[in-house]
């Protein structure tokens, strides 16, 4: 029986570790070509083995309220949607360069997702990806929002959307644009730009 196990086991466990390898010989280090079905298939089940099973299969303690939809939303226009875009398709220039690409949120790969697997991957970000960790500053209620809020993603409006376009991050030239365009098609005097905006 030993003789078996390790006959089956250990060639696997090594196959295993040389997959890797592998895969950065046959397609290199650029992050330009897209990954392999079997790399993305690896990718997401070493991400769900990371997840510890208390915080994945934790609901969300937050009711998708309007107000935690709303606050959701401003936190991801804000910080969120220069990789992830507006509507969470990932379809921005950052998003597109990334590798593996910034994954659409609003498609079963995502929304599959439990709440605690997505409220872990904001908090700790995804490890061998552009996804940085945000936790840590104390105030995991404001990540529990953005899970509400990526579960809305589906159905954004276009209202909503136009709102995260007002709330995105611009330089002082972008302000002064849609201030000027807000003025002249209001007739009146623009609103002044955020507090947070980023220079």
């Amino acid at each position: 029986m030993r003789r078996w196990w390790c006959a089956g086991v250990v060639p696997a466990a090594v196959l295993g570790a040389l997959a890797p390898l592998g895969l950065v010989l046959w397609g290199g280090f650029s992050a330009r070509p897209e990954p392999p079905a079997l790399e993305a298939r690896l990718a997401r089940r070493l991400r769900e083995l990371a997840i510890p099973a208390a915080i994945r299969d934790a609901p969300n303690p937050l009711q998708a309220t309007p107000r935690v939809l709303a606050a959701g939303l401003d936190h991801f226009a804000d910080h969120c949607a220069g990789c992830h875009a507006n509507d969470g398709s990932g379809a921005t220039p950052l998003g597109r360069q990334l590798y593996p690409r910034a994954p659409d949120l609003r498609g079963p790969a995502t929304q599959g997702l439990s709440d605690g697997a997505l409220f872990y991957a904001i908090e700790n970000g995804v490890r061998y990806t552009g996804m940085p960790g945000w936790g840590g500053a104390g105030k995991p209620e404001e990540s529990w929002k953005l899970v509400a809020f990526i579960r809305h993603l589906p159905d954004l409006s276009a209202e909503e959307e136009a709102r995260m376009r007002r709330l995105n991050p611009r330089g002082p030239e972008a302000w002064r644009e849609l201030q000027d365009e807000e003025e002249f098609l209001g007739g009146g005097a623009p609103a002044p730009a955020p507090a947070h905006v980023h220079h």
